[in-house]
């Protein structure tokens, strides 16, 4: 194999995917939580959930415990596919930049390392979409049937291009949220390291501090995101039939018709995914990586 490292890709997904499986319902509230309250939207124009705990609630009680699973396998797929790369080619690129440094690597360059996850961010994004859309579309309830099915019926009803819709919003926001979430990761675990020693503890308040940065930066993105990405109505959408013109569009409308606060609907409980899903991902990657 030569001098190329395989583990981060590999340890990546696989911690992705066990994050994911951990913190996937306060995904799916938070996804229900930034879809309510559009003017513009008749579908969605009722306040359904007063929060995070309202809506697991009656989510749970209307539709049964497993619609808070509903998208789950879009999730795994996406995290086999996104997690992978992204974290496989920031660590990567980050190791390859560091050893052509003066330096060789021995301190966080903050430059380098927000350049490289944001490209590894985007990238990985750009590759999965097709999955995110999946994954939006069943936490909604849209779609109850399988993942093959769903996309199959995406593909009929609404062409190839729906599966990218909302594309350049997801590709950004998996940028900024991998430009905040990794550097910052990185730069707190050095900060603890002399007194916390590369410890469980230190990964824990690192995972937990890159968490809520990415929550606070990536909320707007993601409510755009979403918007463009679900489905319009609940009978099969013209191909052509659109409420946003695009993402400005979207940004512009939300703001004018819900105000700017609308933009950080489901803040909390993105902060609350983030956070143990960072947790969760970080511990699992530095446990993996003491096995080979």
């Amino acid at each position: 194999m030569g001098d190329w490292d395989w583990r981060p890709f590999i340890y990546g997904g696989l911690a992705s995917i066990v994050a994911e499986f951990g913190t996937f319902p306060i995904d799916t509230t938070k996804t229900r939580l930034q879809i309510q309250g559009q003017k513009i939207d008749p579908q969605h124009v009722t306040l359904r959930y007063t929060g995070m705990v309202d809506c697991i609630v009656k989510t749970s009680k209307q539709e049964g415990i497993k619609a808070l699973y509903c998208g789950i396998w879009p999730a795994v797929l996406r995290q086999a596919t996104y997690g992978t790369i992204k974290f496989g080619t920031y660590y990567s690129m980050k190791k390859a930049i560091a050893a052509r440094r003066a330096d060789g690597g021995s301190i966080e360059h903050l430059p380098t390392n927000t350049f490289c996850a944001a490209f590894a961010g985007g990238l990985s994004s750009a590759i999965a979409n097709p999955t995110d859309v999946l994954k939006v579309r069943m936490q909604m309830g849209h779609e109850k049937r399988g993942v093959v099915a769903c996309l199959v019926g995406i593909q009929r009803g609404e062409g190839w291009r729906a599966l990218w819709r909302g594309g350049a919003a997801t590709a950004q926001r998996a940028a900024l949220i991998a430009a905040v979430e990794l550097p910052a990761y990185d730069a707190c675990k050095r900060r603890l390291a002399p007194a916390l020693g590369d410890a469980p503890a230190a990964h824990f308040l690192a995972s937990l501090a890159a968490g809520l940065g990415s929550a606070v930066a990536s909320t707007p993105l993601d409510v755009t995101r979403l918007m463009n990405q679900r489905k319009l109505k609940d009978h099969i959408a013209n191909s052509n039939e659109r409420i946003y013109k695009g993402i400005t569009d979207c940004f512009l409308q939300t703001v004018r018709n819900e105000g700017l606060l609308a933009l950080y609907k489901g803040l909390v409980p993105a902060w609350l995914r983030m956070g143990p899903w960072n947790i969760i991902f970080f511990l699992t990657y530095e446990r993996l990586k003491l096995l080979y």
